[in-house]
């Protein structure tokens, strides 16, 4: 039922886009004219509709190719907001090139900005309601993709909770089957000799399997009875805790390799991108805070004797040492290399505990990301000392090293900063690196000063 279903809401979604990408045109034309009413108008209206009509079909396969057309029932909205925007950046691309192509000079580039504009506002806006009448529909019983769980491990535990977790996804496990009865809450259906049995008679819409590695052997009996009811198999492999959210594979000669971790900011274009955010944002927010930098300068001055400026040695992009620049907050002391910061600290200055509050004391960091040791948007440095202790304790720790460590980032934003839990910033640190774009680093930014600056320590 769930692929008929689907299959529906696909016809559907298509056709509202094509007429939502038709209607923008006559809106963004009155627009274009409304806000410039002594332009001459040129060509009228009519032609603009056919040059929509003409589009339309390229629009729809661009939306397609972007697998926005799939279904996103495991996906969350930046992805499709952000996949929307570069279909309607391609498209705009696209039409300007076809128009110097055919030598059409007359059509207005200004209403074609404001039209490709208003068809990412409402395609996004269509997908955002659509998600939350799903959401509705999902919540009364409807819209359901039934699951039948193979397995009862460590990954098997992983992936209930995961469900559990958000119902949103409209996920329900029927039951499950495993050597043994695991989990209460679930109604147990046999072993996995029983799977051919269970398949025929309760015909769900997918299996999940989540074997230990002791079973997995049983993995081609699976497929196979799989493959002859016609139901789609996923299979989370036993050492899944261990891979990327997003695995890469490569092929030798027909041989599939799973690259455990690639990142995305291996790729040089990326590095770029991001390298040069960094210099032009750190460049803007010197100039913009520097009534702040010379405020905090003067205060760690006149409130304890000591340096201004507090360089500490940290671990950066490929383990490799430099001094991140802080204003010094702490009185002078013999543990200021080795020490671990806390909420309530007696080393503190009256005037430090406020700049710490209210993270200024960060922002000479704006200068090492000038200098490329730093990024505006990153993991969190470490001190060497505690790199050398959490290496040998935090799984997957080290990985925080393959990106240069930042000013801010998804950890921080997450309440994940000072004396907080490591492996919960281990967490974050990792997704930020499996899934960084450019979207995501400006999507912290814009988070940071509503959550990433006013910070848990207390001023005494």
């Amino acid at each position: 039922m769930i692929k008929e279903n689907q299959r529906t809401l696909n016809y559907i979604n298509i056709a509202l886009d094509a007429i939502l990408i038709f209607l923008s045109m006559p809106i963004a034309y009155g627009a274009r004219f409304l806000l410039f009413p002594f332009d001459e108008r040129g060509i009228t209206l009519p032609y603009y509709l056919v040059l929509t009509l003409c589009l339309l079909p390229i629009f729809l396969v661009t939306l397609a190719a972007m697998n926005l057309y799939d279904s996103l029932r495991a996906r969350r909205l930046y992805w499709e907001v952000g996949r929307l925007f570069w279909a309607c950046a391609i498209n705009f691309v696209v039409l300007q090139t076809i128009l110097f192509l055919i030598k059409q000079f007359y059509f207005s580039r200004l209403t074609f900005v404001l039209y490709f504009i208003l068809v990412f506002v409402v395609l996004s806006g269509k997908r955002l309601v659509l998600r939350l009448c799903l959401r509705r529909f999902r919540k009364l019983g409807y819209n359901q993709k039934h699951v039948l769980l193979v397995g009862s491990g460590f990954m098997a535990q992983r992936y209930i909770q995961a469900i559990h977790d958000d119902p949103n996804l409209g996920y329900l496990i029927d039951g499950y089957i495993a050597t043994q009865e695991s989990f209460p809450e679930l109604g147990y259906l046999g072993n996995l000799d029983d799977l051919a049995y269970v398949l025929s008679r309760y015909q769900p819409d997918e299996v999940v399997t989540a074997l230990s590695a002791q079973e997995f052997e049983r993995t081609p009996h699976i497929i196979e009875c799989c493959e002859k009811e016609g139901i789609k198999l996923s299979i989370i492999p036993f050492y899944a805790e261990y891979m990327p959210s997003n695995p890469q594979f490569d092929s030798i000669n027909g041989v599939p390799v799973m690259n455990i971790r690639r990142i995305p900011l291996d790729n040089i274009a990326h590095a770029m991108a991001k390298r040069l955010m960094d210099i032009v944002g750190s460049l803007c927010l010197i100039v913009l805070t520097s009534p702040i930098l010379l405020f905090a300068a003067l205060g760690v001055r006149l409130s304890s004797p000591g340096p201004i400026i507090f360089r500490q040695e940290r671990v950066g992009l490929h383990n490799k040492p430099f001094y991140m620049y802080k204003f010094r907050s702490m009185r002078v002391n013999a543990d200021q290399d080795t020490g671990w910061s806390r909420n309530r600290d007696p080393r503190k200055t009256k005037f430090g505990a406020i700049i710490r509050k209210l993270s200024i004391d960060e922002l000479p960091q704006l200068f090492n990301v000038l200098k490329g040791d730093m990024s505006l948007v990153g993991p969190r440095p470490e001190i060497p000392h505690f790199v050398e202790q959490f290496k040998d304790e935090i799984p997957l720790y080290m990985v925080k090293h393959q990106v240069r460590p930042g000013i801010t980032g998804w950890a921080q934003i997450n309440g994940l900063r000072g004396d907080t839990s490591i492996v919960d910033r281990i967490r974050c640190d990792i997704y930020y690196i499996e899934n960084w774009s450019i979207f995501f680093d400006i999507k912290i930014l814009l988070m940071t000063p509503f959550k990433g600056i006013v910070n848990q320590e207390k001023l005494k």
